[in-house]
């Protein structure tokens, strides 16, 4: 029935594309994919990999919207999506591919159900959206974005300024959730966090604000997420841009800090203390010729809880990871250092339009004290080799293909392909 639910999506999505009337627009996305994930473990053997299985299938993801056009500021939106694999992969394949909740099947899901107020000064948005801040986004580089059930608040009155209030109920979303994912669940129990502590923190959601300045050169952000009885996250970038010659370059500075909070901070039978700062540096750059590349460095604060944050509720800020930063970590990054450097180039600069190929390799130097193996054997070094293509195409087609090689110290080593492409409508 489900997968009948999810094929009825493809089908529909695919008869719309246009205005209807003076009224209503319908669009759409018809996502497909293959993903192989190789953690060098194909019984699941608890001693490697974390446990990881080797995983690997072919999805489809329909989505279809219907959005109002603008009436005197006001406009609502609705989404179905769906996922599917029309029953053609081996259940015992797809343990760790992050599209159907694990032993899971094709689902269909209301992923956006959303009221919007925008004017000159006033942004106001409730329902099921999928909003993007640094922190907690809708992630949408792998099969479905994440959704929230959020009430957001943004002012633009200020010059070069923004500033931004509200609160996260509610998340779906596999790709990032601690949970079910394929069903929209409390931000408490989509957290990374164990299970006494999201229970805990009961039907808890997340107060966040922020305040953000933009001109010609500068960007600044400060961000502030509460989660009571879970923790806090303070985020804090800079960046400049410019220009030398044919050279257009930003570098920038981020810290980002956790800090558990009430029930969570109270409980000392978890095994965890989430208490550590991170500190990133950046700077990348494209000259005219299409050549590009990006470099980062990022060092983690002696302190717990990595594990229970990083990447929490679809947040990738990070400046100095690998390309599949969900794919395999390292057992801690407690007091760990990483490092990256990556070269592009555009293609489009000798006539093949919206080609872009990336190369990068991330270090990471692990303290042996806090990070050990599948099997507690203690790691000094994590490191990643990625290779990514990305075309896009007649007006609304897209492809991205990805290859992460993963080799962690005491563990065997890994690798994951995705070839992603669809049809935007």
């Amino acid at each position: 029935m489900k997968r009948n639910i999810a094929t009825t999506f493809l089908l529909a999505s695919s008869l719309f594309g246009y205005d209807v009337g003076d009224y209503l627009i319908i669009s759409g996305d018809e996502r497909a994919g293959y993903l192989i994930y190789d953690y060098g473990n194909p019984d699941g053997d608890p001693n490697i990999s974390k446990g990881h299985k080797d995983s690997k299938g072919f999805y489809v993801i329909p989505k279809l919207s219907i959005e109002t056009k603008p009436y005197h500021g006001f406009k609502a939106k609705i989404t179905g999506a769906g996922a599917t694999d029309f029953g053609l992969n081996d259940k015992e394949d797809e343990n760790r591919n992050f599209v159907f909740k694990q032993g899971g099947d094709s689902y269909a899901i209301l992923q956006e159900a959303y009221i919007e107020y925008d004017s000159k000064e006033h942004n106001v948005l409730v329902g099921r959206n999928e909003i993007v801040t640094p922190m907690i986004d809708k992630d949408d580089w792998y099969m479905l974005a994440d959704s929230f059930e959020v009430g957001v608040y943004r002012y633009k009155g200020l010059k070069s300024s923004t500033i931004w209030a509200g609160y996260f109920a509610k998340m779906a979303g596999v790709w990032d959730s601690g949970a079910d994912g394929t069903k929209f669940e409390t931000m408490a129990d989509a957290s990374f966090v164990g299970a006494e502590d999201k229970a805990n923190a009961s039907d808890g959601g997340v107060y966040f604000g922020a305040y953000e300045f933009k001109n010609d050169n500068h960007s600044l952000q400060l961000w502030e997420y509460y989660a009571p009885d879970l923790y806090n996250t303070l985020f804090f970038q800079y960046d400049f841009n410019n220009r030398y010659n044919s050279l257009a370059y930003v570098a920038g500075v981020q810290i980002i800090n956790f800090k558990e909070v009430g029930n969570l901070a109270d409980n000392d039978q978890n095994g965890y203390d989430i208490d550590y700062t991170l500190y990133q540096a950046h700077f990348d750059g494209e000259f005219n010729n299409g050549l590009g590349f990006a470099t980062g460095i990022a060092k983690y604060s002696d302190g717990d809880g990595q594990n229970q944050t990083l990447g929490a509720w679809g947040g990738y800020p990070y400046l100095a990871n690998g390309m599949i930063f969900h794919f395999f970590e390292a057992g801690n990054l407690r007091n760990a250092a990483s490092y990256k450097i990556q070269g592009s180039y555009d293609f489009t600069k000798v006539g093949i339009k919206s080609l872009v190929f990336k190369a990068r390799y991330t270090y990471y130097d692990l303290d042996s004290k806090y990070s050990f193996s599948s099997a507690g054997l203690p790691q000094e070094y994590m490191q990643m080799i990625g290779l990514q293509l990305k075309y896009n195409f007649l007006e609304g087609g897209y492809f991205t293909g990805t290859y992460e090689k993963h080799d962690t110290e005491h563990e065997p080593k890994t690798y994951a392909l995705r070839l992603i492409g669809g049809y935007k409508f």
